[in-house]
């Protein structure tokens, strides 16, 4: 059956809602042609800059891409329907309904570009810098959340702004609400000052190695609210910030070399002239290893079972896997030269020990053992 063109552009051409049929066509098709076009323009320069980007990274081209990657669906649609409209005449109530409509999106998706962008950022420094400098990586995390923040806020109020509601009017009643608020939350605002505090004082950063009370673990992430700990065990301890600026806090990773205080005991048994050489041989074995400073060896005094000596070595490197090789070596050293000079290490039964005074003076040590 032949098409009747007449009819065809007799309808096209009767009115629906202030409008021909013929401009709500165009309308709807010229929405689509918008919708897809940017689509394929997105995809196209995203996946096109985002190879470029891998042969000449750069921080500005990654955060330009992800900026445009980050362009949502919604939003082209929005923006495809508003263009569309400006070829219709439409009432004034429904003009300002998609005037209102197309700004909110426009401002939603900047919040999102912005936080993608911001995220990007932050994400790149600390990988480049996380083992170098943890500490400027704890600075800018901060940054970028206050940075976060404050874009939030701002793309909030000018949203409610659009939508006609009094900015000023709510900026006053949250003020007096805030203290309200302040004091029904008073332990989440106290953890929420506390991540600031730890974020720019610094007592500790992403990486360090701290021990808190009788928990130590490696710091994973400074919260909002929490710290997150790895253990040694490989459990995770989660500890709330304001109790950690309560806390003694024992920052391990920030040593410059380990001061080692070891003790042995030998027998009651020792003769004498044995006994004057347990400090040489003390400093003797100490002085065998490398990358450590002898200090002082003595003998530290009497024992219910044994006659105790005390060394004092420090660690030029705070290295623990370090310290216990050397620890170990040393142990090793003294067992081989106390059993070539005859000197005997204690045994764990107690022994009695009486001391004169005169007895010290005259014959040496008296001992006497049980």
């Amino acid at each position: 059956m032949p098409i009747n063109w007449e009819k065809l552009r007799a309808d096209l051409e009767l009115p629906f809602y202030g409008n021909t049929l013929r401009q709500w066509a165009i309308a709807i098709g010229t929405a689509l042609a918008v919708f897809i076009i940017a689509k394929l323009v997105q995809a196209v320069l995203v996946s096109r800059l985002r190879k470029l980007n891998e042969k000449l990274p750069s921080d500005a081209g990654a955060s330009f891409v992800e900026g445009l990657a980050s362009v949502r669906l919604w939003l082209l649609l929005i923006v495809a329907v508003f263009i569309a409209s400006l070829a219709l005449a439409l009432p004034p109530k429904t003009t300002a309904i998609l005037n209102t409509v197309a700004a909110v999106a426009v401002l939603l998706q900047a919040a999102l570009t912005g936080n993608a962008i911001i995220s990007l950022l932050v994400k790149g420094y600390s990988l480049k810098n996380l083992a170098t400098d943890a500490a400027s990586v704890t600075t800018v995390t901060t940054v970028g959340f206050l940075g976060r923040l404050a874009l939030w806020t701002i793309i909030a109020l000018l949203v409610l702004q659009n939508l006609g509601v009094d900015v000023s009017a709510l900026v006053t009643g949250l003020g007096i609400g805030g203290i309200a608020v302040a004091l029904a939350a008073q332990n989440v605002l106290g953890d929420l000052f506390a991540s600031l505090s730890i974020m720019l004082d610094k007592p500790f950063v992403l990486g360090d190695f701290i021990i808190v009370g009788d928990q130590m673990g490696t710091v994973e992430k400074i919260g909002i609210k929490t710290t997150h700990l790895r253990s040694l065990s490989g459990e995770q301890l989660i500890i709330s910030n304001a109790d950690l600026l309560k806390s003694r806090i024992r920052n391990c990773k920030r040593m410059q070399e380990r001061r080692i205080v070891f003790t042995i005991g030998v027998s009651y048994q020792t003769p004498g002239d044995k006994l004057a050489s347990v400090s040489k041989l003390l400093r003797e074995a100490v002085e065998t290893q490398s990358n450590i400073r002898f200090d002082r060896a003595h003998f530290k005094g009497f024992a219910a079972s044994s006659l105790e000596f005390e060394a004092v070595y420090f660690v030029l490197t705070p290295d623990y896997n370090l310290y216990m090789d050397i620890q170990q070596a040393i142990n090793l050293w003294l067992f081989e030269k106390f059993g070539e000079a005859g000197i005997k290490f204690a045994s764990p039964q107690p022994t009695t020990v009486n001391i004169q005074a005169t007895d010290l003076t005259a014959k040496g040590e008296e001992k006497a053992g049980s």
